[in-house]
């Protein structure tokens, strides 16, 4: 199953990458708002694969907490912050699209 999300992703973007080489040969007056394009295609890529990959770490470790809480309730603060580290994935993907906002 993993193996074919992986090979779903890689497929995804040969076919984007190809598709953006395409037209990778504006003219010279619509280099600037091709640049932009390009820049805020680069935004959604970041935030929504930070999202994605944060969206599969927090399922795993959520489930693994719960599990976790319910034979030793103790441990809820430590099992809660792996679940915030995990979630911290999407947080650093919105930095990288402000951080190429920015440029």
């Amino acid at each position: 199953m993993r193996t074919r999300i992986v090979l779903l992703a890689a497929l995804a973007a040969f076919l984007l990458l190809s598709s953006v080489s395409a037209l990778a040969a504006p003219q010279e007056a619509e280099a600037e708002g091709f640049a932009t394009a390009m820049k805020f295609m680069a935004m959604a890529l970041a935030t929504g694969l930070a999202s994605i990959a944060a969206a599969f770490a927090v399922a795993r470790t959520g489930v693994a907490a719960l599990a976790t809480i319910t034979e030793r309730p103790e441990l809820f603060g430590r099992t809660i912050l792996y679940v915030g580290l995990a979630e911290g994935i999407a947080i650093y993907g919105v930095l990288i699209a402000l951080l190429i906002w920015i440029t």
